[in-house]
């Protein structure tokens, strides 16, 4: 058997950098309570340096930049960095910049920004207790963090049914860890969480794997999947006839 020569990271930036226009433009990652919340909290606290951790298509960045003296977009594709520029640029967002690199070792001094928040990024991340390790050292005393993600309901059948859906769609995926696992990992990691809020995110399933351009074996897999849920996940996950699904989200912001 031949080993794959590829690294977890070369994974991701494989996967999301020839795509990093459609997330860019995707709806689903441009709006949503969760980026709302992070918003506000920005717009209350007013940060001198803020960091957007694992950026993606850039909507935290967007969102936080009007209310920060200056704004760090941080991710490992640096094809999704450059389109996130560019719609700065579009935008008028001069103060927003960017930079390359893995979340587990930031090239960042300690307490280098007053405000950290990382959306719909951690389940891709290869060690995601040392990525909550460098996002509390490069915290500031005092200063903010958000953390929003897709969130696991804990139970082990209705776990296993998403990351499955999750892998099959994108390799790229980690896991979507539960709330408890969160507190924990966050805890750990020197913060001081607030409760977290819940949503539900609904997936369109032809764009959700059209914006990941999954490969036509692993759509059918995941149409075969979901034909042989068991009727308490399909109800869980809110299935619909062409295979459009919801699942949960959580925000939660630490001190």
């Amino acid at each position: 058997m031949n080993v794959p020569n590829k690294t977890h990271e070369s994974h991701v930036t494989a996967q999301f950098g020839p795509r990093a226009a459609s997330y860019v433009a995707s709806a689903v990652h441009a709006s949503g309570p969760d980026l709302a919340h992070i918003a506000e909290i920005a717009k209350t606290l007013r940060p001198r340096r803020a960091l957007d951790l694992g950026c993606g298509g850039g909507h935290v960045s967007f969102q936080v930049a009007p209310h920060a003296g200056e704004m760090t977009a941080y991710d490992l594709s640096v094809d999704m960095l450059s389109a996130v520029k560019k719609e700065a640029s579009l935008r008028g967002l001069s103060n927003i910049s960017t930079q390359q690199g893995s979340v587990e070792k930031l090239p960042f001094a300690d307490g280098s920004f007053d405000f950290v928040a990382t959306r719909y990024s951690a389940h891709h991340w290869h060690n995601i207790r040392a990525g909550l390790a460098e996002a509390r050292r490069v915290l500031a005393p005092g200063g903010r963090a958000v953390f929003a993600d897709s969130v696991s309901p804990g139970t082990p059948l209705l776990d296993t049914h998403l990351q499955a859906l999750e892998l099959l769609r994108d390799p790229s995926h980690v896991r979507s860890y539960s709330l408890a696992e969160w507190m924990e990992m966050l805890r750990a990691a020197g913060f001081a969480p607030k409760e977290a809020k819940l949503h539900r995110l609904h997936l369109e399933f032809s764009s959700w794997v059209a914006r990941m351009a999954t490969s036509e074996v692993n759509v059918s897999a995941i149409r075969a999947l979901q034909a042989s849920m068991p009727r308490n996940v399909a109800e869980y996950y809110e299935l619909e006839p062409d295979g459009s699904f919801s699942f949960d989200t959580m925000t939660i912001e630490a001190v």
